[in-house]
């Protein structure tokens, strides 16, 4: 069995370098921070992507400091060992997928809120940090950090990895919206420092929003300087039903061109409302009659310090709507608001239990989402496959879960929902990454110019290629 807390550290290795590593990875964190061989749980094996192969690493690592992130990547550097940086495993695109000859740094044990500074409206976190242990110590002083990707188990480390967005993100941004400094350690063991507690800087290339993104390829973040924002103290949560998905989709940027500006904005087909809705519970109060009309929904929350101009935004969204084809729009109460979000939060874990065999997250313009969404239900029936679709329609971010069993069937519908969205203005991944599940796609679809320069600045970052090998490229 492998190292474990309490127990004394043991060579387990059958050759002389492994066990070597071995020691002098133990020598840093201690034999209470290593696992290896059957020590190793087998969730390090993999992350949430649904059509990634798992793989034990050769160990697991938990640092508690960053010098002792930087005596790991110095050691592993030396010894050209590969590093899988992982925060809760929480990815869907294989981003922190080890191989079989490389170590995984868990920063579960370097979860601390270091710094809450109320008047330059920041917070210092180290990576391991969740966003749910981050709410709760915000919340208790009246602030909010606004990213919500859908998974309060996911870590800040993480969120930076795959610059992480969510539903509030029509509102505020996603993850490098909010990042204003890191300390991040080189593949060399070099740390570094970039940006700080200030919002505008033009003091050469800008290495904070270079990393923000970068998935664990091009350093290891250790400090993290984020904004935060007061929290408003009331909220409304409106369910709108449509007739027909077209209306849904131009309906979006007649709202926020109204002057509303909502905190959450998301689109469900029927049948993903249902199935979501099911899962957690959820009665939406909306009659049968409207249901059976109804093909899609809007869900939109929105929010504000003073009761009585969210009165006047809720009386404005809800008439426009109305103007724009919705069937009827419904204020939910907080239990029906909370379930709700539950249920849009599930999306995931709904797909995944009725057998999905993909999750793809496109971006298009947002006013490309009616002929987007027009041309994968065509890819689906022309290939005989089912997609359904809910997603953050107010910033064009569209999540949809494949249903097609043959390999290479599903490849080429996927290639071909990708490819239109290229076409169409938009990106490959919005906020999952590519990790190693969209990887063959972004090589094959995205310009060779840019992957060429992305390459070389993998290589000026870590030029013996040790950090997270085999993702986006």
């Amino acid at each position: 069995m492998g190292a474990s807390g309490g127990l004394p550290f043991r060579l387990m290795s059958t050759t002389k370098h492994f066990d070597e590593f071995l020691g002098s990875l133990a020598g840093v964190v201690g034999s209470r921070n290593l696992r290896y061989g059957e020590g190793i749980a087998e969730d390090y094996s993999h992350d949430e992507a649904l059509g990634e192969t798992w793989q034990m690493p050769l160990a697991v690592v938990f640092p508690e400091t960053t010098e002792q992130v930087a005596a790991i990547t110095a050691l592993a550097s030396s010894s050209g060992t590969p590093l899988v940086a992982r925060g809760s495993g929480t990815g869907l695109s294989g981003g922190a997928v080890p191989t079989s000859t490389s170590v995984v740094v868990s920063f579960e044990r370097m979860a601390e809120v270091l710094e809450v500074d109320t008047v330059n409206h920041v917070v210092v976190v180290q990576p391991g940090v969740t966003l749910a242990a981050l709410d709760e110590c915000l919340a208790e002083i009246g602030f909010v950090y606004p990213v919500f990707p859908g998974e309060l188990g996911s870590t800040l480390g993480g969120n930076i990895a795959t610059n992480a967005g969510g539903m509030r993100a029509v509102k505020y941004g996603v993850t490098r919206h909010q990042v204003l400094g890191l300390e991040f350690v080189l593949a060399s063991g070099e740390v570094m420092r970039s940006g700080g507690k200030f919002v505008k800087s033009s003091s050469g290339y800008d290495l904070v929003q270079l990393i923000t993104g970068s998935e664990g390829t091009l350093a290891l973040v250790t400090e993290i300087t984020l904004r935060i924002y007061p929290r408003p103290e009331f909220t409304t949560t409106l369910l709108v039903p449509f007739s027909n998905v077209a209306a849904v989709c131009s309906s979006v940027p007649e709202v926020l061109g109204s002057g509303a500006l909502p905190l959450i904005m998301e689109y469900m087909d029927a049948a993903g409302l249902a199935a979501m809705g099911a899962r957690v519970g959820l009665e939406t109060g909306v009659p049968e009659a409207v249901q059976q009309l109804a093909k899609a929904y809007l869900f939109i929350i929105l929010e504000d310090s003073k009761s009585e101009r969210l009165e006047d935004e809720i009386e404005l969204v809800s008439e426009l709507l109305l103007q724009l084809g919705a069937l009827d729009v419904y204020l939910l109460g907080d239990a029906a608001a909370a379930k709700l979000l539950e249920a849009r939060e599930s999306a995931f874990w709904v797909s995944k239990s009725l057998g999905a065999n993909d999750i793809v997250d496109v971006v298009v313009p947002r006013g490309e989402i009616p002929l987007y969404l027009d041309k994968v239900a065509r890819i689906a029936s022309d290939s005989g496959s089912f997609i359904s679709a809910a997603g953050h329609v107010g910033d064009g971010n569209v999540h949809f879960s494949v249903f097609q069993p043959d390999v290479i069937k599903r490849f080429e519908v996927i290639r071909e929902m990708l490819n239109y969205g290229l076409a169409l203005g938009g990106a490959i991944s919005a906020e999952h990454g590519i990790g190693s599940e969209k990887r063959e796609y972004l090589l094959e679809l995205e310009d060779p110019q840019k992957l060429e320069l992305m390459r070389r600045i993998k290589r000026a970052f870590d030029p013996a290629g040790i950090l997270n090998p085999g993702k986006v490229f």
